[in-house]
């Protein structure tokens, strides 16, 4: 499996080195050119909604349950270049996430439950961040087409976020134990410690309303620092 990833990743790496040659490298170089050393100044703070995702996430475990904050900023960062540089379909980065809370102390269902309550809330962050796109594009007189299109993806994806919540209440890991131990054998139960203890977890961090909520602002408050990211990457490069 490890050969198979290893190849894939090699492949891709190829494939976009051959895609950077084809459409011309020196267009690219010359706007890291035109860039500078602002360039670096728009991934350096890339750390600012990497720390306030990190909060978010931190927040929703209890505080006996908690690492320290720089911790948590470590875990993002490398759930971020896991997913972000390796063939592993975007989720790989919560597994090795996962392990590193365990590592630290935390028990399996609760460090896999944090995860599964963190993303599940960056998904409505994520709709709550659009809406106020969508709200600007109107102020600012946007093509109806434009704002058309943005206002029916989101729409789609109301019943899809409250679906996936519906699942995560009434026991979704349990429902598809026999589907994961088809797929995993052993090593799902391995790394939560079984299906049920993993819902039983799940729906406690959402009894825990107040940190909930504080999760959601928090992430919020991330995408926007995150657009902030873009503008001074936009900045620099003379856009």
């Amino acid at each position: 499996m490890i050969r198979v990833a290893t190849l894939v990743g090699l492949a891709g790496l190829a494939l976009a080195t051959a895609l950077f040659i084809w459409q011309g490298l020196g267009p690219v170089l010359g706007a890291f050119a035109a860039a500078g050393i602002g360039i670096l100044w728009a991934g350096l703070f890339h750390l600012l909604p990497m720390t306030i995702n990190a909060r978010a996430w931190q927040i929703l475990l209890p505080r006996r349950s908690r690492a320290s904050l720089l911790f948590f900023v470590g875990a993002v960062w490398l759930r971020e270049a896991v997913n972000g540089l390796l063939p592993v379909a975007r989720i790989g980065g919560e597994v090795v996430s996962a392990q590193l809370l365990i590592r630290h102390g935390l028990r399996p269902a609760t460090a896999v439950a944090s995860l599964v309550v963190d993303m599940t809330v960056s998904l409505l962050s994520q709709f709550a961040f659009t809406l106020i796109g969508l709200a600007l594009l109107l102020v600012r007189g946007a093509e109806g087409g434009m704002v058309r299109d943005i206002a029916l993806g989101l729409a789609a994806t109301v019943p899809l976020a409250g679906v996936l919540l519906a699942l995560q209440r009434a026991g979704a890991f349990t429902l598809l134990a026999k589907l994961f131990r088809a797929m995993f054998g052993d090593r799902f139960d391995a790394l939560v410690g079984g299906a049920a203890p993993l819902d039983r977890a799940v729906r406690r961090l959402y009894r825990r309303r107040v940190a909930v909520l504080f999760c959601f602002l928090r992430q919020l408050a991330g995408w926007v620092a995150g657009a902030g990211e873009v503008w001074l990457a936009l900045y620099f490069l003379g856009s």
